[in-house]
């Protein structure tokens, strides 16, 4: 569990009693619902990191994009609607070596104008000859986003290294030296998904 989900469950929950309280008890169960789905979202699970040469998906949600950016490039889109961990982890093992914030529109996250007009914080790391940018971009109602790595940190596969709350979208961009295995319209799990393995 995000610590941020308890703050924000006790305060809903608050709100409700006091509601409750004050008026009619029925009046304070929207609220209580609201702090037992804020518990739910910020739920954050254990997972499996395979080994070897991978790239593990950085989010869970939908695959929704898997294209050549250009001739040494391809991007993979993750879309996370609000019923998805929202925890980030790391693709590959490594440093990090740049993390850049971008102010911009909050468009809906699976629409393909959110990879490059959206809110987004792009994180790069180096590692075993390979270097991977992957972003987390918000969406309509995700407005806040979190990271907890700066420049010169370590991070190793499936490491937790921040956060979008409330529904949002993930970009991955890949050299040539990697096999995708993903296709879109498939399901992902931050950590456990294995998206490419490198070919040599």
């Amino acid at each position: 569990m995000v610590i941020d989900g308890i703050y924000y469950a006790l305060g809903l929950a608050a709100g409700g009693a006091i509601v409750s309280y004050l008026a009619k008890p029925v009046y304070g169960i929207p609220l209580f619902l609201l702090a037992a789905f804020c518990l739910y979202f910020f739920r954050d699970p254990d997972r499996e990191i395979p080994t070897g040469k991978v790239a593990v998906s950085p989010a869970d949600g939908k695959v929704v994009v898997v294209r050549q950016e250009d001739p040494k490039h391809v991007r993979i889109s993750i879309f996370l609607n609000v019923f998805d961990v929202h925890v980030n982890r790391s693709v590959i093992s490594g440093k990090v070596v740049d993390v850049q914030y971008h102010t911009g529109k909050f468009l809906v996250a699976s629409k393909e104008e959110a990879s490059t007009e959206n809110e987004m914080n792009t994180v790069t790391v180096e590692g075993d000859g390979s270097r991977v940018v992957f972003k987390q971009i918000a969406g309509l109602i995700a407005r806040r986003i979190v990271c907890w790595k700066k420049v010169g940190d370590p991070i190793a596969a499936g490491e937790r290294f921040g956060l979008i709350k409330f529904g949002s979208r993930m970009d991955i961009i890949l050299g040539t030296e990697w096999e995708i295995l993903v296709k879109e319209g498939e399901r992902v799990s931050a950590g456990s998904t294995v998206l490419a393995r490198k070919k040599t």
